[in-house]
């Protein structure tokens, strides 16, 4: 019966019969009463539900002055997802049955594994996020529109100043409600490998951005890295940035050829991008015992590698085509040596095409004498040397490209 159940309802209709199947097994069976609190606001969280029967209030500022009902949700609804997207963990409202209740429980363990498995059910999950925040924003506009209409005769001369500030509000809330979302989304911790020391810097230039980076463990002695940079700025790049770095982790658990990656993302992405986006990546698998990097580059900037003595270690550039677009794009694939105290510098064109005042662009040229400048730095202190220099040398020019870095260098074993 659960498994009809879930069948029904939109958010997973993008599944598999095969998965809700799982679901329908794998996941607890939870029975509450009505008036019964599932939720409270500013509470951490590790679960969610599926909500498969019954009806819940979801409420802001339960208890005070200031309460209010943001929606009533029915069944087919998930509850409590943002404590699992948020870098807290923290509830963003309170939950009350409003009637007996009849659900399915997701761990934070499930949701990521779900995940994994079926990175289309990510992006659904935006789409559901992108809707659920339409509506709680109409509730307000509403909510004001009627306080306005109370007050149109005091203060009919604050009218035009009132919807203004409305908007700035509602865009705020949304802005807000992204960055925790894309930051749930990027890497919390750096590896930890004897041999190799990280470093990881991102900026973007508004609240949220198009640029990613990304440590993805594979073996004990490999891990993907990957620096990418969506062609877009704001909510529709955070998105799409998603939904790259989902498609991303899911393959590559199959395949240990970074070329085959990256087509793999690119067929996933046509089928499922219709705004015409695309971004730009650079994929490599980092064999920690050999000292290999293998690498492909779709049309992102091309790295720089530095050795102990200071001389660069060049790069066999060839095209590399980005991400999104073409059918077959071209890469550009190769293999790296890191030998001892050498350091290997990813980065979006945020830095490079970064300018002074008089116009004047940053270039790579001045980001390698900064990158031997910086070079007995441990990584992470290389990385926050760099952005330094960039703002010192960008002045009170406004940052117009998000900034990303991320420095992988050789240390000496033991």
């Amino acid at each position: 019966m659960e498994e009809e159940r879930i069948k029904q309802f939109p958010l997973f209709s993008v599944l598999p019969q095969s998965e809700i199947r799982h679901l329908a097994s794998s996941l607890q069976v939870c029975e509450f009463g009505k008036d019964t609190m599932l939720f409270k606001e500013g509470e951490e969280g590790d679960h969610y539900y599926i909500l498969i029967d019954g009806e819940v209030e979801i409420i802001k500022a339960l208890g005070t002055t200031d309460e209010r009902l943001l929606a009533v949700r029915e069944s087919g609804s998930f509850l409590g997802e943002m404590s699992l997207l948020s870098p807290d963990n923290r509830h963003t409202a309170s939950v009350r049955a409003r009637t007996p209740l009849h659900l399915m429980e997701m761990t934070r363990d499930d949701l990521e594994k779900l995940l994994a498995r079926r990175p289309r059910f990510a992006f659904e999950m935006m789409r559901t996020l992108s809707q659920r925040l339409d509506e709680s924003e109409d509730l307000t506009i509403r909510d004001l529109r009627r306080k306005n209409r109370e007050l149109i005769e005091a203060y009919n001369d604050l009218e035009a100043a009132q919807s203004l500030l409305i908007e700035q509000e509602r865009l705020k809330r949304e802005l807000e409600l992204a960055r925790q979302i894309q930051e749930s989304i990027l890497p919390r911790t750096l590896p930890s490998i004897p041999s190799f020391d990280f470093g990881a810097r991102i900026v973007p230039m508004a609240q949220v951005g198009g640029d990613f980076y990304d440590f993805i463990p594979l073996t004990d002695n490999t891990v993907a890295i990957v620096v990418g940079d969506v062609a877009d700025h704001g909510v529709p790049a955070a998105l799409f940035m998603a939904l790259t770095v989902t498609l991303l982790r899911a393959e590559s658990q199959r395949s240990d050829n970074p070329g085959d990656v990256l087509r793999s993302v690119n067929h996933h992405l046509l089928r499922m991008n219709e705004t015409g986006m695309f971004v730009t990546i650079f994929y490599g698998l980092l064999d920690c015992t050999r000292c290999e990097f293998r690498y492909a580059r779709a049309g992102h900037e091309t790295p720089i590698a530095v050795a102990l003595n200071g001389e660069t270690v060049s790069f066999d550039r060839r095209t590399g085509q980005l991400i999104g677009v073409l059918p077959d794009p071209v890469l550009d694939e190769g293999i790296l040596s890191l030998p001892q105290d050498s350091v290997l510098l990813l980065f979006s064109d945020g830095i490079t095409e970064a300018n002074d005042k008089d116009g004047n662009l940053f270039g790579k040229e001045r980001l390698l004498e900064v990158l031997r400048g910086g070079y007995h730095h441990s990584a992470q202190d290389l990385c926050n040397h760099i952005w330094d220099a960039l703002e010192a040398y960008r002045g009170e020019t406004v940052q117009h490209d998000d900034v990303t870095i991320v420095a992988i260098k050789a240390v000496q074993n033991g």
